[in-house]
């Protein structure tokens, strides 16, 4: 008789067990909404787009980074993740525009690829990365920006190189 009660046991503990595992795996698959209610990209000025243009890195840059928009599933998420800092790479060793091979304009990169590193490493420990992602997409518009004050900017060349030192 108690080799009966035993197995009946055994039998409950493990049914129990597989039951809760298979409950968990929904919840994570229909939890992804981390692309509603993000913030919008800042608008270029025009004479900062006709630069951006001709700088093939960044437009592949931004062509990655709008696809953040459109995500629909984590995986997907992470691909775009892992091509933006690919493409970021590349821009960071590739030729800045003269107007804009300038220290405000590389400092703003740097912050945008650490605000993407951080996003990505959300992703690899499964937390949520929203937070990151609304850091990532501000520090992105914040280099958008600073496009358009360097092609605003009206000091001349010589205080401008004063700035520098």
């Amino acid at each position: 008789m108690p080799k009966i009660i035993f197995f009946l046991i055994v039998i409950i503990l493990a049914s129990s067990c597989k039951e809760a595992v298979s409950g968990t795996e929904n919840v994570q698959d229909s939890q992804w909404q981390v692309t509603d209610g993000l913030p919008n990209k800042v608008r270029l000025d025009s004479k900062a787009q006709t630069i951006l243009n001709n700088w093939k890195d960044f437009m592949v840059l931004e062509s990655s980074f709008d696809k953040i928009y459109s995500t629909e599933n984590r995986e997907d998420f992470v691909l775009i993740i892992d091509e933006l800092v690919e493409n970021q790479k590349k821009m960071e060793a590739g030729i800045y525009p003269n107007s804009f091979d300038i220290p405000q304009i590389k400092g703003r990169q740097k912050v945008f690829k650490t605000y993407v590193l951080k996003t990505k490493g959300d992703l690899e420990y499964r937390q949520n990365p929203k937070e990151s992602l609304v850091e990532m997409i501000t520090a992105f518009n914040d280099l958008r920006n600073q496009f358009n004050v360097v092609v605003n900017n009206t000091l001349p060349d010589e205080l401008r190189a004063n700035e520098e030192n």
